[in-house]
């Protein structure tokens, strides 16, 4: 995967010269390809797989190009879709809320709970101030709603696909406007591990150690996990692989409720370090109290043959099948996460199968090169629907 992250790199340099290649399908982001999490790990695992009709290059900017030339523009950024001329086919994949969600997060913090409500500006101004969503400085919160505006009323006009990495986001653009027919779902993909984990032995099980890996922000649902961790056996330890904002005050909340001797925090974490972590887990907690779009550490733990904990909301349940591949819990529900660790603590037989289970959940449903083969029958839909518009073309849910 390194090398196609350099490679990207060092082709863009050649976009800004204005140079592209006639009838290929671009990759539009203004996000990093790169091994950040999230978007970044995806669009590195997308052009590890890249299929020959694909550049190999990310264009950041549409602005003064002439997009007649593209055989298809594949968009990862909302911004870009001001950009768009609708002179080529195009397809735009949703990977949060921030289309339909000024704070990005439909989340509500101030009442914990998740945002229902379709965008408007004297909702999601009420939801700022008075629910704590997002950032409630007026200066900050005037542009999102604005640009949230301004999206919505693109994405009403433009005759593109959209590309929805769960369901439960697809429902999202359907509340707040955009026509089903234009809509598919496809979930993610992940590259297969390079170095090979084995399932879960009986000495490992017996290590009682769990983990939690991604962004130590208050919508992850860390402090959620450590109030639970009090009510689980003190043999449980916990290691948090991850960095962010938060990190200093869950520090002394976790030393506050005398947890300091049964949690390590490994801070950011390169992917062989964060490998040795998920091999001495027997479960990787996934506590998101925000409703995650898809969420990648199901299928990462997956592929290492670990079972997932996991919150059932947004679109985790879509990755994790409840007493299959894991255990769904409500979010914010102490005692639930609670059992449902000491469920798999206390059965190694349980927590070797649900891992093997979801090891054999991705290789059939979710690996990168799945997803690809989907996309390539997505851009061949899409290219088709654009060169002759006045046939109808229905766009297959994929697999």
């Amino acid at each position: 995967m390194v090398n196609s992250i350099n490679d990207a790199k060092r082709n863009n340099e050649q976009l800004y010269r204005g140079i592209f290649e006639k009838d290929l399908i671009y990759q539009c982001s203004n996000f990093d390809v790169g091994e950040g999490g999230g978007v970044e790990t995806y669009l590195a695992s997308l052009f590890e797989h890249r299929p020959p009709e694909v550049s190999d290059r990310v264009i950041k900017s549409l602005k003064n190009v002439d997009q007649s030339q593209f055989k298809l523009l594949h968009l990862h950024s909302p911004d870009l879709l001001l950009q768009l001329t609708g002179e080529c086919p195009t397809v735009f994949s949703i990977h949060n809320h921030s289309l339909y969600c000024p704070s990005g997060t439909k989340y509500l913090a101030g009442q914990r709970t998740i945002c229902d409500r379709n965008f408007s500006y004297l909702g999601c101004t009420w939801g700022k101030l008075a629910d704590k969503c997002g950032s409630r400085r007026p200066l900050k919160t005037l542009k999102e709603l604005q640009i949230t505006h301004q999206l919505l009323d693109v994405l009403k006009k433009v005759k593109i696909t959209f590309v929805a990495n769960s369901e439960y986001v697809r429902q999202e653009l359907i509340k707040n406007g955009v026509t089903p027919e234009q809509i598919v779902t496809l979930h993610c993909g992940i590259s297969i591990p390079q170095i090979t984990t084995a399932p879960l032995s009986l000495d490992i099980h017996q290590n009682h150690r769990i983990l939690f890996a991604g962004r130590i922000v208050s919508d992850k649902g860390l402090e959620w996990l450590l109030k639970t961790l009090i009510h689980t056996n003190p043999q449980i330890q916990l290691d948090i692989a991850g960095e962010g904002w938060e990190r200093p005050r869950l520090e002394r909340l976790a030393n506050t409720l005398g947890l300091s001797n049964r949690i390590t925090w490994h801070g950011w974490c390169d992917r062989n370090t964060l490998n040795n972590l998920y091999e001495q887990c027997f479960a990787v907690i996934f506590p998101s109290v925000w409703p995650e779009p898809a969420g990648l550490v199901t299928l990462e733990a997956y592929s290492r043959y670990r079972p997932v904990i996991g919150s059932a909301v947004g679109g985790i349940p879509e990755h994790l099948r409840d007493g299959e591949t894991g255990i769904l819990v409500p979010g914010n529900d102490i005692k639930k996460l609670a059992d449902a660790i000491h469920n798999l603590y206390g059965d190694y037989e349980k927590s070797r199968q649900m891992g093997e289970q979801g090891h054999a959940l991705l290789m059939k449903e979710f690996t990168m090169n799945a997803h690809v083969n989907n996309l390539r029958t997505i851009y061949a839909k899409t290219i088709t629907e654009f060169a002759f518009p006045k046939k109808i073309y229905s766009i297959p849910q994929a697999k």
